[in-house]
């Protein structure tokens, strides 16, 4: 079973819950899924989430599995195994964050956290056919995550119903009003972002924007594209000053070696052309945001490729190139299951929302999880 690290039993008689291997649990090493970092101590002390999901009740079952490092959008990884897509077992399972999705997909746990830096929680949960939600940047506490230190990284839960992310949301966060994030009521307004996804997924947003009753126009969102590569210079940059000494240990997968090689090469000045494009791009989100209640886009281009297509060679980082640019603006974003026409998969329906309004991102998506599921 590639879906955990490790196995455990920890809290009370609550939903269970899997954690993923860049948060902290006391007396359990965190190793980021890495033979470099294999020799690592336990924690001494739980991450701020996990305290939260102990003393609410949670029964945390394991360290969920994933991407080595939360460097790819994959899911493989060599050294622990590679989850199995719920989906489709010949596919692969999304990264980094792989085995909280599959985990949570396979219904080995109710939910379970992951983490989102360049599409991290989402990516996978649009592979493996489940909910997955990058909250608002800042608004869960990352005390106790790798790396310690990220301008667009978030703690993040998945779950097969929305209900049970909303309670998992509820038991992460200090703040998090759950009356507030019940299912929509009343009238609903909806950007359709003009994006580049096959054709199938695109009419599936377009649909689903339609069974839901929501009002829907298209919405051009200036920047999309820079904001992706500029998401990419940041996550390398920072990627880099957290784990580029592991390099010299010999013991990273392949796939570590080359892109954490490639990562030290970013430049202060594409870091500085980034955090400009940062600005611009966050301003035109919330300038499109001031008409409707949400965006809405797909999640990922197409379906995920197979494992032996990955393994092949086949590029997988255009995967990323709808949800990378929310983790620059650092905007509330969550992935919903999306029934395509003619296909047993799903892919996935991204809701985007406004800063620090993540309850009515998660409500506009349960009027969408009811509708689509009628």
């Amino acid at each position: 079973m590639n879906e955990f690290i490790q196995t455990l039993s920890l809290g009370g008689p609550g939903p269970s819950i899997a954690i993923k291997d860049t948060i902290d649990i006391a007396g359990y090493a965190t190793t980021a899924a890495s033979r470099a970092l294999a020799d690592t101590p336990p924690a001494q002390q739980h991450a701020e989430v996990v305290a939260r999901l102990v003393m609410a009740g949670w029964r945390i079952v394991g360290k969920a599995n994933m991407h080595e490092l939360a460097f790819g959008m994959t899911g493989i990884n060599d050294y622990t195994g590679t989850p199995q897509n719920p989906q489709d077992a010949t596919r692969i399972p999304g990264g980094s964050s792989s085995g909280s999705a599959a985990a949570v997909g396979l219904k080995l746990a109710d939910a379970a956290l992951g983490t989102d830096t360049g599409g991290s929680i989402r990516g996978p949960a649009a592979c493996c056919g489940v909910l997955g939600l990058k909250p608002t940047f800042g608004r869960v506490s990352r005390h106790g995550v790798a790396p310690r230190e990220s301008s667009l990284d978030c703690v993040g839960p998945f779950a097969r119903e929305m209900s049970m992310l909303v309670a998992a949301m509820h038991a992460i966060t200090a703040d998090f009003d759950t009356h507030a994030a019940r299912a929509w009521l009343g009238a609903c307004k909806v950007g359709i972002v003009q994006a580049d996804a096959t054709r199938e997924i695109s009419a599936a947003v377009a649909r689903a924007a339609d069974v839901a009753g929501c009002t829907a126009h298209a919405t051009q969102l200036a920047g999309l594209a820079a904001a992706f590569d500029a998401g990419l210079a940041v996550i390398n940059a920072e990627t880099s000053r957290a784990f580029g000494h592991l390099v010299e240990s010999g013991k990273l997968g392949a796939d570590l070696d080359v892109r954490l090689r490639a990562a030290v090469k970013t430049t202060g000045a594409q870091l500085d052309a980034a955090e400009q494009i940062r600005r611009q791009f966050t301003a035109a989100v919330n300038q499109a945001l001031d008409s409707v209640d949400v965006l809405i886009l797909p999640t990922l281009p197409a379906l995920p490729i197979t494992l032996d297509e990955a393994r092949g060679g086949a590029s997988v980082i255009a995967m990323s190139s709808l949800i990378r640019p929310f983790n620059l603006s650092g905007h509330p974003a969550l992935s919903v299951p999306l029934p395509i026409a003619g296909s047993s998969l799903k892919a996935g329906l991204q809701i985007v929302g406004r800063k620090g309004q993540d309850e009515q991102v998660c409500a506009i998506a349960a009027r969408f999880e009811a509708a689509l599921a009628a």
